[in-house]
């Protein structure tokens, strides 16, 4: 196979690929966006929820359990970690609810 067969071949195994994987999320009802919207909380201690889909991050770098996002609440640039809800304060679940970031993964 030459370099161009390759190529043609690579895309036609990834044009595929999304193609099944659109019809798996179709006949699973969709995207459930909520299931995703987890509570995060930055190095500086600010709490945010944020759209967290696991191998998919479009927003932010990830780094394992770790990911290096925009924290809206502090306005910078900062590494966040997910925090189960039944960890958060009643404020800190109030300015989780109250404080989102973009609905992009």
């Amino acid at each position: 196979m030459n370099e161009t067969q390759v190529l043609v071949f690579l895309l036609a195994v990834s044009v595929g690929a999304i193609a099944i994987g659109g019809v798996l999320i179709a006949r699973r009802g969709g995207l459930d966006a909520e299931r995703f919207e987890v509570p995060v909380r930055c190095r500086d201690g600010h709490v945010f929820t944020t759209v967290w889909v696991p191998g998919v991050s479009l927003k932010a770098i990830r780094l394992g359990p770790v990911r290096f996002q925009w924290c809206p609440v502090g306005e910078h640039r900062t590494f966040v970690t997910l925090v189960p809800w039944s960890r958060l304060s009643p404020e800190e679940r109030w300015m989780a609810a109250h404080n989102h970031d973009s609905r992009v993964p």
